[in-house]
């Protein structure tokens, strides 16, 4: 496969995982995390996939440490960009507890990073075969779904990831890149804790089904891990 795929937030979880099986299906991977040195398991598939993996230092708190990484790489095509990395956001923020700055970091961790994400690539990608950005949204940030409240911070960072999300599958279009927001499902990692439903391994694999199957019919669209389509 000559696929050529970048993935954020990948010293572990989901991450990890669509890294792992992206190289096993015989994709070049260039994955990032905000402390490779860190990362034990990523650095052992460098080693085992040297010809495939190319690991990158990248905070996405850093605007511009973003667009440096896209002007390094700006002669390789992404067939697939894939924003994987989030954070949950500070404990206990219910109502009556909030506060603005833990709130602010999520934001720009998880709705403006993304964002920057397809500013900087959207060239490599549109330059590729394949023209698919994946941004890992979460149902939590799902309007119709949502029925017990709560969760202020987290949803809410989600939610405007999603209006980013369908904003740029639309500018996108005339380009042919094609935008997609993806739930992974409730996966047994740190942030979803133990009790999740799925491994982060089924997650990646469900993900990538849905990567490759991507058309036009789901431009925009809010994909659950089944393929199902969530209510904004």
């Amino acid at each position: 496969m000559n696929r050529t795929v970048l993935i954020t937030g990948t010293n572990r979880g989901i991450g990890l995982s669509l890294t792992q099986l992206l190289l096993d299906q015989g994709a070049n991977v260039h994955a990032t995390a905000r402390a490779v040195q860190d990362a034990t398991e990523l650095n052992r598939l460098a080693e085992n996939y040297s010809q495939q993996l190319t690991l990158h230092t990248l905070d996405l708190a850093d605007e511009q440490a973003i667009y440096q990484l896209a002007e390094q790489l700006k002669n390789t095509p992404i067939d697939w960009l894939l924003s994987n990395a989030g954070v949950y956001g500070p404990p206990g923020m219910h109502f009556g507890a909030v506060e603005t700055a833990g709130w602010l970091e999520t934001l720009r961790v998880n709705t403006i990073a993304p964002m920057h994400l397809m500013q900087a690539f959207v060239d490599h990608v549109a330059a590729s075969k394949e023209k698919k950005i994946g941004i890992l949204s979460s149902k939590v940030g799902s309007m119709g779904d949502n029925f017990s409240g709560g969760g202020y911070v987290y949803r809410s960072s989600k939610a405007a990831l999603n209006a980013v999300i369908k904003s740029a599958s639309i500018d996108l279009a005339a380009r042919g890149v094609n935008v997609a927001a993806l739930h992974p499902g409730w996966v047994r990692t740190a942030m979803g804790g133990p009790n999740g439903e799925i491994s982060p391994a089924e997650s990646a694999e469900r993900l990538c089904e849905i990567m490759a199957g991507l058309d036009e019919a789901d431009r925009g669209r809010f994909i659950d891990i089944d393929n199902s389509t969530i209510p904004w």
